[in-house]
């Protein structure tokens, strides 16, 4: 377990369950050959060539002797020394006695002072990690990420006329108010020009199981849209469709998201898009996007029903906003085929489809709402 501890800090994407994994090919290989038990623990900790070379030298690092009393990286429940106070933004790892052992899981030469650390962002580590393969501590560090997020919420104009002085057309009630107060034969000219007022943002959030921890992950960008307007109207659907709005208002997080899940009666069930989309334009489309809303669609396409309906529902759906963008976990795959039947479906019927994935992702979708 530390072993794969250290290797998820040195960049290696091993989810939460890779030290069941370890433990299990351990069992089943034994520990009579060293080449048998570094190939196991290759085959289920390593999924990417650009690994192999980190997950080598932390390797011959890590298993050169075993773990000590006291050292900072050490089997559950042996009682370790705490390490130096990071500095903030850095996490610093220093596995057993010396750093060569740091030093070798990066690719420059060891440090020869045996007490050098190798520290680097945690941001920067969890950028491009998949939301499905984060331990539970970069769960939460994304999620602090993306409550300190201030996206921009995109604006139309309106039909509100402001004074502006510089530009814009002639005002010819202004002016004859101000030809009137002057009493004099000239005539200052008065010009206005159109407003602009924040657009509404509607977000469609599939809570299926096959979108559970992606769907945790949105929702927490959901609440930090809300936070920064009021024009955001935020729904969840499985089965059924339900407007979680007023419970996403609420200031913490962790209370706004424990309200929407006693809401949500559906949580991690099966999916039926189009019944949803269907109910969603019956019920609440004249009112949400009355003044041309823009609609963020996040789903995988995966549909219970057969695609049933979902052409025709998401066609209206988009007849009816300013845009209809489709954010789909799965585009993450760089071999994605539309095979899904409710995949095809939606393809059509969508002004833009974007992948949702990670951080990295995420704060594209974050710098283009200006846009829409």
């Amino acid at each position: 377990m530390a072993f794969v501890r250290l290797l998820r800090r040195g960049g290696v994407r091993c989810g939460p369950g890779a030290s069941v994994d370890a433990l299990r090919a351990v069992e089943a290989v034994g520990l009579s050959r060293r080449d048998d038990f570094f190939w196991a623990l290759h085959a289920v900790l390593v999924t990417r060539r650009e690994d192999h070379e980190v997950f080598r030298r932390a390797f011959e690092t890590f298993w050169r002797v075993p773990p000590r009393e006291g050292d900072p990286i050490a089997l559950p429940g042996t009682p370790t020394l705490p390490p130096p106070p990071p500095r903030p933004g850095t996490r610093r790892v220093r596995p057993e006695r010396s750093a060569d052992a740091l030093g070798a899981l990066r690719p420059h030469p060891p440090a020869a002072d045996p007490e050098v650390l190798v520290a680097w962002s945690d941001q920067e580590v969890i950028r491009h990690r998949d939301f499905e393969q984060m331990s539970a501590e970069e769960t939460a560090l994304a999620w602090k990420v993306i409550a300190e997020m201030r996206p921009r919420i995109p604006r139309r104009r309106t039909r509100r006329l402001e004074r502006d002085s510089r530009r814009g057309r002639v005002d010819l009630r202004r002016t004859l108010r101000a030809s009137l107060r002057s009493g004099h034969g000239s005539v200052p000219l008065e010009r206005s020009r159109h407003d602009t007022g924040p657009l509404d943002l509607v977000l469609l959030c599939d809570i299926s199981g096959s979108m559970d921890r992606y769907a945790r992950v949105v929702l927490h960008f959901a609440h930090a849209l809300t936070a920064t307007s009021g024009r955001v109207h935020t729904f969840v659907f499985g089965t059924r469709v339900t407007n979680v709005t007023r419970q996403l208002r609420s200031r913490d997080v962790d209370l706004a998201l424990e309200a929407v899940g006693r809401a949500a009666g559906d949580w991690s069930g099966g999916t039926r898009i189009g019944q949803c989309l269907a109910s969603f334009n019956l019920r609440w489309a004249r009112r949400i996007l009355a003044r041309g809303a823009v609609v963020l669609l996040f789903t995988d396409g995966l549909d219970r029903d057969g695609a049933q309906g979902i052409t025709r529902e998401a066609a209206r759906l988009r007849r009816s906003c300013r845009k209809l963008v489709w954010l789909n976990p799965l585009l993450r795959y760089e071999g994605f085929e539309p095979k899904a039947a409710g995949i095809r479906s939606l393809l059509g019927e969508v002004d833009e489809h974007r992948p949702i994935h990670d951080l990295e992702s995420l704060d594209q979708l974050a710098g283009a709402l200006a846009r829409f």
